[in-house]
């Protein structure tokens, strides 16, 4: 394991969109909010001449995992997780779990943590002994990005212990049906503290809404860490109708799965192209020369993410977000017009 862990480039799918016309490099649900959430949010306008309340968005996230309120903290996105964790906390060796999201090792060096790198080799399943036993902080990402390794809910837990605070990135993890992995509503773990977002599935980047999940003495820590009215009367009607959803996630979590398999045949089928099994709304391939292909893809308005910035991947990786099938065979002949040049 790495202690020093070294620079970090901050790269997000959204700045690679600039002229494409075929974006599969940003990990969020195509064409953004359902119907029935537009409106919710659409009738929340009124409430915007008067400060954010949480308390009914805080109850009903209390609800949907079987937490009480003083157990859950709102966010202004669950990146913002990230920092109050990081400027909460003093850890004296935080270690993150690598390949995976850098927002959180961003954060905890900008705050001035010297941060130690687990990274993990392909097929990137995580095992005890890959985090050493003095780490006082651990985050990692379940499923994670850009691997989708979804780790077993015991070898996750297996982590937590006494002198420890545990983060786990659960952004993903309405993707996966049923959530039989999921640590949400675990409440005696030592040091749990669960991230979860609605930006993925609920196709809501651009109004940032998250949540922690943590023991109430912390939680009332980070919640002290916010600004004041942190979260905006919008995001919080979003927040509110998300966490009382009982069919739309299932419903996008199994027709992803299916999607994610014709994703995976399509680019298992280019020449030189290894397929990384994934449980999320995006697939990691492995191609020689991948960084190429990604200029080759520009040109034909097609963008995807180049994995180079990710720690533990490198110039040969790329993250195609999960489309419809015309999307993917776009695709995989652009791929492999590519590969025959």
């Amino acid at each position: 394991m790495s202690r020093d862990g070294g620079a970090l480039l901050r790269l997000h799918g959204d700045a690679l969109l600039d002229g494409a016309e075929l974006d599969l490099a940003v990990n969020v649900v195509a064409g953004g909010p359902p119907d029935w959430l537009r409106e919710r949010i659409a009738a929340a306008l009124d409430s915007v001449a008067a400060y954010p309340d949480e308390r009914a968005a805080t109850d009903a996230v209390a609800a949907r995992h079987g937490r009480p309120p003083e157990e859950v903290v709102l966010v202004n996105g669950a990146a913002q997780a990230f920092w109050l964790v990081a400027h909460e906390l003093a850890p004296r060796a935080p270690v993150c779990v690598h390949p995976a999201f850098t927002e959180p090792e961003v954060a905890l060096r900008t705050a001035g943590h010297a941060v130690g790198r687990a990274v993990l080799e392909p097929p990137y399943h995580l095992s005890a002994d890959d985090v050493p036993p003095d780490a006082d902080l651990v985050v990692l990402g379940n499923p994670t990005n850009p691997t989708g390794v979804l780790h077993p809910r015991d070898t996750v837990a297996a982590l937590c212990r006494p002198g420890r605070t545990t983060v786990v990135d659960e952004a993903f993890m309405d993707f996966v049906p049923g959530e039989p992995d999921t640590l949400a509503a675990e409440r005696e773990l030592p040091g749990l503290v669960v991230v979860r977002s609605l930006t993925k599935l609920y196709g809501l980047p651009g109004l940032r809404a998250g949540y922690v999940l943590a023991p109430a003495d912390l939680a009332a820590r980070l919640r002290d860490q916010r600004p004041g009215w942190s979260v905006n009367a919008l995001a919080l009607a979003a927040t509110e109708a998300c966490a009382a959803d009982r069919t739309h996630a299932p419903r996008v979590a199994a027709a992803t799965a299916s999607a994610r398999a014709d994703l995976a045949a399509r680019l298992a089928a280019v020449p030189g192209a290894t397929v990384h099994p994934g449980s999320a709304n995006f697939l990691l391939v492995h191609l020689p020369d991948a960084a190429g292909h990604v200029t080759a893809l520009r040109t034909q308005g097609i963008a995807v993410r180049p994995c180079h910035t990710f720690p533990g991947l490198g110039a040969d990786h790329l993250r195609v977000a999960v489309r419809d099938e015309t999307a993917h065979a776009r695709l995989a002949a652009a791929l492999t017009a590519a590969a025959f040049r």
